[in-house]
């Protein structure tokens, strides 16, 4: 499917090395509950509506009505531990109510820095919301075993406030196999693009959501336009802005010109885009609290050794500049992007310097296999803490 693969991944990890694995997961196109196994994973669908697009408040009802469904599946199956994958946060509930009914450890993997987001970009206005998320933060923290965190800075955050709780990062991470076809199918995407061919292309795939700020590289194609017309730039994906997006695009006399707006694809389809692209990019607001995030984007480029351009800072532009996998845009500045990319994408050694330096990233630090052990073993650890107890 389209969207992040890391619990299908990691649980058919799971699956190959004996244990036993039943998911419980929305499916917001369904109109009944149903089961299926996936590769050996026993998924309990819930149709749950649930799209990019969304308010935050139906957002939030969404979320509610998956825990309440969620809760009750999860109540019925007998396991040895629960596992529960944020955001939201609100996932936390069913995780802990499962734990309590079977007694047996929750670990809880946090995705995002929550409730510091949505507080941040204002989905949680009210002093009673924040209140009440904070709460469930700190609720949901102290009744997991063990927490995962996806970045250095997240569990920096938990660490800092909360001292008591034990967390491990276990980032997202480069699918090699996945991606080794890359160089070839990205070759046959471009032979059967007439507007693409051989000419440079930096690739944005993943959400238009209001924290995306994907307008940014609207504006740095109007300035390729003029600057460096034949640099091509796909937006991949879709979300809540995806027409304001347009819109602007349209405007300002890029779209279908220099800018090219596609759909989500799955992730088996997405690998020919990333082969094709000369520079992959990730991009958010200009909000601090977005610096502590873990793109899926961002490692699936590494995997199919493609640079990456960041227009914010954090752990991932660290990462970036320290390794020289591609390159860090100034946040407030889509022109002097545009320079910045050109000149990257016209450079065949810094190209070639970047897409080595992107391959180390994900052979020596990133490998799903390499982090899977990790995961594995807090999984593993916890209940044998649990049994000792």
């Amino acid at each position: 499917m389209s969207g992040g693969t890391r619990s299908y991944e990691f649980a058919r990890r799971l699956v190959e090395r004996g244990h036993e694995v039943h998911m419980i997961a929305g499916e917001p196109a369904g109109d009944r509950a149903r089961t299926s196994t996936e590769a050996g994973i026993v998924v309990h669908w819930l149709p749950v509506p649930y799209h990019n697009s969304m308010t935050y408040r139906r957002r939030i009802w969404a979320f509610i009505g998956f825990v309440g469904r969620s809760a009750a599946v999860a109540g019925r199956l007998r396991h040895d531990l629960v596992f529960a994958t944020s955001t939201p946060l609100t996932v936390a509930i069913p995780g802990v109510y499962a734990a309590l009914r079977r007694q047996v450890p929750m670990v809880l993997e946090v995705r995002d820095v929550w409730p510091e987001v949505p507080i941040a970009v204002g989905a949680l206005r009210s002093p009673v919301s924040r209140w009440a998320a904070r709460w469930l933060e700190a609720w949901a923290y102290h009744r997991a075993a063990h927490v995962i965190a996806l970045s250095p800075g997240m569990a920096d955050s938990i660490r800092r406030r909360f001292a008591e709780v034990a967390v491990t990062v276990v980032p997202n991470s480069s699918d090699r196999e996945l991606f080794a076809g890359a160089d070839r199918a990205g070759a046959l995407l471009r032979q059967a693009t007439p507007w693409l061919t051989d000419r440079p292309l930096v690739l944005y795939a993943g959400a238009l959501g209001l924290v995306n700020g994907v307008d940014y590289l609207v504006r740095m194609a109007a300035r390729l336009a003029d600057t460096d017309p034949d640099v091509r730039v796909v937006i991949l994906g879709d979300g809540r802005t995806r027409d304001d997006v347009r819109a602007l695009a349209t405007e300002l006399g890029v779209l279908d010109r220099n800018l090219f707006m596609l759909g989500p694809v799955t992730k088996a389809e997405v690998v020919a885009f990333f082969g094709a692209c000369d520079l992959a990019v990730s991009v958010f607001i200009d909000l601090p609290e977005l610096g502590n995030n873990s793109p899926n984007k961002v490692f699936d480029a590494f995997a199919a050794g493609r640079p990456v351009a960041v227009n914010h800072g954090g752990w991932i532009a660290e990462l970036i500049a320290a390794s020289g996998a591609g390159l860090v845009l100034p946040p407030d500045d889509p022109a002097g992007a545009a320079a910045a990319v050109a000149g990257f994408v016209r450079d065949r050694a810094a190209c070639g310097a970047a897409r080595a330096a992107a391959s180390v990233l994900a052979r020596d630090r990133f490998d799903r296999d390499l982090l899977f052990r990790d995961f594995e073993r807090v999984l593993t650890e916890a209940v044998a803490l649990a049994d000792h107890r």
